[in-house]
């Protein structure tokens, strides 16, 4: 079996969002490997290794759990006792969120597989559907309504990876999902990098992102910049909407435009 470097797995494993943050992690001393701390970003590990992190500055198993706990404590979000899919799910930083807050099932759907932690696959409350995608899913994956979608997915638009599993939706179901200006915006909008910079970029595409939910009969409760930057830098959103056939409330245009430009020009830096 051909090993690998230990910053890079640590990233293949969703422990880290990207070398840069796998080296800093190994140097500042906060890998091990059996109990043995990892001593160069360039070791070599084999592939399926147990690399541990530790003293981490947050609870969660990947550091995307801090952007849904950041929205569900901004919107006032109760999960306790509710039916929730996640999509997207990777090494489950929104699982654990969501489980943690008293969530009564998740199933957790990602295209890619081997990555759910370990903690959040044997627990009985995690449907897990691996090499699955969101866009197919059918009854026999989700054979009940759920009160809640979380999404973090990545190199797919929101209207593409959402369509399908908001089928699955309850009236008055919730939907929490992390907008990417780099995957929604056109290509000749992102920078190099794969950064997008311009304000007005993120003004238009949040503004694309809350009519598309709005034209699936949802309503959209608010839009916050997400509490940490993409790995890249990239500034995300956070998005809540509401399933209703009822007509309601939404935030106007010049609404979203004034909320990301103080995001833009607040946003906090990616590193930890």
């Amino acid at each position: 079996m051909a090993k690998v470097r230990a910053d890079q797995l640590l990233v293949d494993l969703g422990l880290a969002e990207s070398r840069a943050r796998a080296q800093a992690l190994i140097l500042a001393g906060h890998v091990f490997l059996n109990d043995r701390k990892v001593e160069k970003a360039g070791q070599q590990v084999v592939p399926d290794a147990a690399l541990d992190v530790r003293g981490r500055d947050h609870p969660w198993v990947s550091r995307g759990g801090i952007k849904l706990a950041h929205a569900l404590d901004h919107f006032g979000i109760d999960v306790a006792g509710l039916v929730a899919i996640d999509v997207g799910s990777s090494t489950g930083g929104f699982t654990d969120v969501l489980l943690t807050k008293g969530a009564a099932r998740v199933y957790a759907v990602d295209s890619g597989t081997n990555q759910l932690a370990w903690k959040l696959r044997s627990d009985p409350r995690v449907i897990v559907h691996e090499q699955t995608s969101a866009r197919i899913l059918t009854a026999d994956h989700i054979p009940e309504p759920v009160q809640i979608i979380v999404c973090d997915a990545s190199f797919i638009s929101l209207s593409k990876v959402l369509e399908r599993p908001m089928t699955f939706a309850s009236p008055g179901a919730m939907l929490v999902a992390l907008i990417k200006p780099q995957f929604e915006a056109g290509r000749e909008e992102v920078g190099k990098g794969g950064v997008v910079r311009d304000p007005a970029v993120h003004d238009r595409v949040c503004a694309h992102v809350r009519d598309w939910v709005k034209a699936q009969g949802w309503r959209v409760e608010g839009i916050t910049p997400s509490p940490i930057t993409g790995p890249q830098g990239n500034v995300e959103f956070l998005l809540h909407a509401r399933k209703s056939r009822v007509a309601g409330r939404t935030i106007s245009p010049q609404t979203v435009g004034r909320r990301l430009d103080s995001a833009f020009k607040d946003s906090p830096d990616a590193a930890e």
